[in-house]
């Protein structure tokens, strides 16, 4: 599904995330700009922004942004809005939540949009966006059944520099082993939303060629190094046993 609505939400995801590097301090790993999925109330949310809980989020059933704070919440309609407005808005807010630091949209990365001044946020297929929302509560589902059943911690977060709802692990086996697991947006290795898992030594991804095969997806070993699941048809239980086949392919490697 690489659709418009993809690219709208991809767009608005950076408003939250440059709320995070304005006013958190900022982590080697950039994770102080990346994003948590709620399933209650179907919305992206940055971390607190302050000690009282301060927070802007993005609604995936209203397509509205929301400033949070403990008091209240107000909401600003996406609809027919410029890039401009939103981010005259977003600072407004902060001035009046009294944080210490003004809210900049400078992006450290690049996307593959450009987004000017006059470019207008259009809900112009709400099929489609609600079809992106029901792909982000899969994946937290999902990674939150293997991480169970795995008995591994993570948080679950989505990085707003590519969109992936991701989760990380140091397999605590005396391995030097990390694990990368997730949801992609649709890219040129795969041309939907897809599940990954992949398994490093240091920076290096472990070699996919001598495993088995797969009961659902299928592994990678030119460019990435893992396996790969394409999210068209699947679903949760399916999901979670393709991480659970892939991860003990790795830890059984030794």
């Amino acid at each position: 599904m690489n659709s418009n609505m993809n690219k709208q939400l991809h767009m608005a995801a950076q408003y939250l995330a440059m709320a995070g590097k304005s006013f958190l301090d900022a982590k080697d790993d950039d994770s102080h700009t990346n994003l948590g999925f709620f399933i209650e109330d179907h919305s992206l949310r940055t971390w607190h922004l302050d000690e009282s809980g301060t927070y802007l989020a993005f609604s995936f059933d209203h397509f509205t942004l929301q400033w949070g704070t403990a008091d209240s919440k107000i909401s600003f309609a996406l609809e027919g809005k410029t890039h401009k407005e939103i981010v005259s808005w977003i600072s407004k807010m902060a001035i009046a939540s009294k944080l210490d630091k003004p809210y900049n949209y400078s992006l450290h990365y690049e996307l593959p949009y450009t987004l000017s001044d006059d470019f207008r946020f259009e809900l112009s297929n709400s099929e489609e966006l609600n079809q992106l929302l029901l792909l982000r509560i899969l994946a937290q589902k999902v990674l939150e059944g293997f991480l169970s059943s795995e008995k591994l911690k993570s948080d679950i977060r989505i990085w707003p520099h590519h969109l992936d709802t991701g989760a990380f692990v140091v397999i605590n086996d005396s391995s030097g082993k990390s694990i990368g697991m997730g949801m992609a947006i649709p890219d040129t290795m795969v041309n939907d939303h897809y599940f990954y898992i992949s398994v490093y030594k240091g920076h290096d991804g472990l070699a996919t060629d001598s495993f088995s095969k797969l009961t659902y997806g299928e592994w990678k070993n030119e460019g990435f190094k893992g396996a790969v699941l394409n999210t068209t048809g699947t679903m949760e239980s399916k999901t979670i046993q393709f991480f659970q086949e892939a991860y003990k392919a790795y830890i059984n490697q030794g």
